[in-house]
């Protein structure tokens, strides 16, 4: 069973160059176009990581990520920013909020990739 991970990006263009990518690399690929949307989603779907943007419509990722952390049902699952914001600030804001990791765009494929698989290592 390929493993899932949620993409919230609102951008469509990032959106399926990521999903070309994480999909050509073995995972199953669920998207969500807002903040909103990717909370719901991942409640209902539990994906094994979540790659989330921070600037997206509704509730930015920020909020979206502590909502997920702060509930009981998703706080173990990963969450990965993917972000145009890059500055120290931001780096330090994202780990505030609970996010597991921190990958400011524009990202090569392959450090995407190296990223999630430190988080995903393989099922035993």
């Amino acid at each position: 069973m390929s493993r899932r991970i949620l993409l919230v990006e609102d951008n469509v263009d990032n959106r399926s160059i990521y999903r070309v990518i994480l999909e050509h690399a073995g995972y199953e690929v669920l998207e969500a176009l807002d903040g909103e949307a990717g909370v719901e989603m991942a409640r209902e779907l539990m994906p094994d990581l979540i790659l989330m943007d921070i600037s997206i419509p509704k509730i930015d990722g920020w909020e979206a990520t502590q909502i997920l952390k702060a509930d009981e049902l998703t706080k173990h699952i990963p969450i990965l920013a993917l972000t145009a914001h890059a500055l120290p600030r931001d780096r330090e804001r994202a780990m505030e909020v609970g996010c597991d990791g921190y990958l400011s765009k524009p990202i090569s494929p392959r450090e995407v990739l190296l990223q999630i698989e430190k988080f995903l290592q393989p099922r035993t």
